[in-house]
Protein backbone atom coordinates (compact mmCIF):
# COMPACT_ATOMS: atom_id res chain seq x y z
CA UNK A 1 0.00 0.00 0.00
CA UNK A 2 1.24 3.44 -0.93
CA UNK A 3 -0.23 6.79 0.06
CA UNK A 4 0.46 10.09 -1.66
CA UNK A 5 -0.24 13.57 -0.42
CA UNK A 6 1.44 16.26 1.52
CA UNK A 7 -1.02 16.72 4.35
CA UNK A 8 0.30 18.15 7.57
CA UNK A 9 1.39 15.70 10.25
CA UNK A 10 -1.40 14.92 12.69
CA UNK A 11 -0.50 14.80 16.38
CA UNK A 12 -2.23 12.71 19.03
CA UNK A 13 -3.27 15.92 20.78
CA UNK A 14 -4.90 17.34 17.66
CA UNK A 15 -6.64 14.02 16.98
CA UNK A 16 -8.03 14.01 20.53
CA UNK A 17 -9.26 17.59 20.01
CA UNK A 18 -11.02 16.46 16.84
CA UNK A 19 -12.63 13.54 18.70
CA UNK A 20 -13.88 15.97 21.35
CA UNK A 21 -15.41 18.18 18.63
CA UNK A 22 -17.29 15.29 17.00
CA UNK A 23 -17.98 13.76 20.45
CA UNK A 24 -16.84 10.25 19.65
CA UNK A 25 -13.70 8.15 20.03
CA UNK A 26 -12.65 6.86 16.62
CA UNK A 27 -11.82 3.16 16.13
CA UNK A 28 -8.16 2.43 16.85
CA UNK A 29 -7.29 1.21 13.33
CA UNK A 30 -8.64 4.40 11.78
CA UNK A 31 -6.90 6.55 14.42
CA UNK A 32 -3.58 4.88 13.55
CA UNK A 33 -4.17 5.53 9.83
CA UNK A 34 -4.83 9.22 10.51
CA UNK A 35 -1.80 9.58 12.77
CA UNK A 36 0.43 7.90 10.19
CA UNK A 37 -0.98 9.41 6.98
CA UNK A 38 -3.63 12.05 7.79
CA UNK A 39 -5.54 11.24 4.61
CA UNK A 40 -4.32 11.35 1.05
CA UNK A 41 -4.41 9.36 -2.18
CA UNK A 42 -4.00 5.63 -1.65
CA UNK A 43 -2.70 3.05 -4.12
CA UNK A 44 -4.13 0.53 -4.82
CA UNK A 45 -7.57 2.16 -4.85
CA UNK A 46 -10.10 -0.23 -6.48
CA UNK A 47 -12.61 -2.26 -4.47
CA UNK A 48 -15.66 -4.42 -5.17
CA UNK A 49 -18.83 -3.05 -3.60
CA UNK A 50 -21.05 -6.05 -4.36
CA UNK A 51 -22.13 -8.21 -7.31
CA UNK A 52 -25.07 -5.88 -7.87
CA UNK A 53 -23.16 -2.60 -7.45
CA UNK A 54 -19.94 -3.67 -9.13
CA UNK A 55 -16.56 -2.06 -8.50
CA UNK A 56 -15.67 1.20 -6.85
CA UNK A 57 -12.61 3.36 -6.57
CA UNK A 58 -11.28 5.47 -3.70
CA UNK A 59 -10.53 9.01 -4.80
CA UNK A 60 -9.16 10.50 -1.56
CA UNK A 61 -9.10 9.71 2.15
CA UNK A 62 -10.00 12.77 4.20
CA UNK A 63 -7.61 14.22 6.75
CA UNK A 64 -7.69 16.60 9.69
CA UNK A 65 -6.52 20.17 9.14
CA UNK A 66 -6.57 22.77 6.39
CA UNK A 67 -6.41 20.72 3.20
CA UNK A 68 -8.43 19.48 0.28
CA UNK A 69 -10.51 16.67 1.74
CA UNK A 70 -10.85 18.20 5.21
CA UNK A 71 -12.61 15.56 7.35
CA UNK A 72 -14.37 18.06 9.60
CA UNK A 73 -15.84 19.95 6.62
CA UNK A 74 -16.99 16.68 5.04
CA UNK A 75 -18.72 15.65 8.26
CA UNK A 76 -20.51 19.04 8.32
CA UNK A 77 -21.59 18.71 4.68
CA UNK A 78 -23.09 15.25 5.13
CA UNK A 79 -24.43 15.72 8.67
CA UNK A 80 -28.01 16.41 7.59
CA UNK A 81 -28.22 13.83 4.80
CA UNK A 82 -26.31 10.87 6.17
CA UNK A 83 -27.74 8.65 8.87
CA UNK A 84 -26.67 9.45 12.42
CA UNK A 85 -23.79 7.27 13.53
CA UNK A 86 -21.79 7.41 10.31
CA UNK A 87 -19.10 9.76 9.09
CA UNK A 88 -17.59 9.99 5.61
CA UNK A 89 -13.87 9.13 5.59
CA UNK A 90 -13.18 9.02 1.83
CA UNK A 91 -14.92 9.48 -1.48
CA UNK A 92 -14.98 8.04 -4.96
CA UNK A 93 -14.65 10.11 -8.16
CA UNK A 94 -18.47 10.39 -8.41
CA UNK A 95 -18.97 11.86 -4.94
CA UNK A 96 -20.14 8.65 -3.24
CA UNK A 97 -18.76 8.23 0.26
CA UNK A 98 -16.85 5.55 2.09
CA UNK A 99 -18.23 5.77 5.62
CA UNK A 100 -17.22 4.66 9.10
CA UNK A 101 -19.81 3.43 11.60
CA UNK A 102 -19.48 5.14 14.98
CA UNK A 103 -22.44 3.93 17.02
CA UNK A 104 -22.46 0.75 19.08
CA UNK A 105 -23.68 -1.82 16.53
CA UNK A 106 -21.82 -0.67 13.39
CA UNK A 107 -18.83 0.71 15.34
CA UNK A 108 -15.75 0.43 13.16
CA UNK A 109 -17.62 -1.07 10.18
CA UNK A 110 -17.01 0.40 6.74
CA UNK A 111 -19.93 1.22 4.43
CA UNK A 112 -20.31 2.56 0.90
CA UNK A 113 -22.90 5.35 0.60
CA UNK A 114 -24.30 6.11 -2.87
CA UNK A 115 -25.37 9.74 -2.85
CA UNK A 116 -27.80 9.71 -5.76
CA UNK A 117 -30.04 6.97 -4.37
CA UNK A 118 -32.93 7.89 -2.04
CA UNK A 119 -31.38 8.60 1.37
CA UNK A 120 -34.67 8.48 3.31
CA UNK A 121 -34.36 4.90 4.57
CA UNK A 122 -30.61 4.47 4.08
CA UNK A 123 -31.05 1.81 1.38
CA UNK A 124 -28.17 3.61 -0.28
CA UNK A 125 -25.75 2.50 2.49
CA UNK A 126 -23.99 -0.77 1.67
CA UNK A 127 -22.04 -2.71 4.28
CA UNK A 128 -18.51 -3.31 3.06
CA UNK A 129 -16.16 -4.58 5.78
CA UNK A 130 -16.12 -5.17 9.52
CA UNK A 131 -13.22 -2.78 10.12
CA UNK A 132 -10.83 -0.29 8.54
CA UNK A 133 -7.92 -2.71 8.22
CA UNK A 134 -10.06 -5.20 6.31
CA UNK A 135 -11.15 -2.39 3.97
CA UNK A 136 -7.51 -1.52 3.20
CA UNK A 137 -6.73 -5.21 2.60
CA UNK A 138 -9.57 -5.46 0.03
CA UNK A 139 -8.21 -2.63 -2.12
CA UNK A 140 -6.62 -3.84 -5.32
CA UNK A 141 -4.80 -2.55 -8.38
CA UNK A 142 -6.64 -2.65 -11.72
CA UNK A 143 -4.18 -5.25 -12.97
CA UNK A 144 -5.13 -7.66 -10.16
CA UNK A 145 -8.73 -8.36 -11.33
Amino acid sequence: MEIQGNNEVLTESRLQDFERIIRVKLPQQYREFLLKNNGGYLRPYYFTISKEQGNGMVNIFYGIGEMYGNLNKKIDIFDDIMDIGFIPIADDPGGNQICLGLTEKPFGNIYFWIHDEDPEDMNNMYFFTKDFEEFLEKLYDETEK
